[in-house]
């Protein structure tokens, strides 16, 4: 849903309740200023973020995985 600065301010109780089941984008002046949503994390949405990450032909067990995530911090 996409509503104006004006109108969250307005009515804030009602969007943190609808915030709960679906994403509220705030915009000013035409753009999108905000996103307001749910704490809760969407884990398939998380997983399409992943894909791609390890190339398939490569066959890595979770501790090597870790380890090169680690060393490039």
């Amino acid at each position: 849903m996409i509503i104006t600065a004006t109108e969250f301010k307005t009515n804030l109780g009602k969007y943190l309740e609808m915030a709960t089941s679906q994403d509220i984008f705030i915009t000013k002046n035409g753009k999108t200023i905000a996103r307001l949503t749910t704490p809760a994390v969407n884990k398939l949405a998380l997983l399409d973020g992943l894909v791609g990450i390890i190339p398939e032909d490569q066959t890595m067990d979770e501790n090597t995985i870790r380890e090169e995530r680690l060393s490039r911090q």
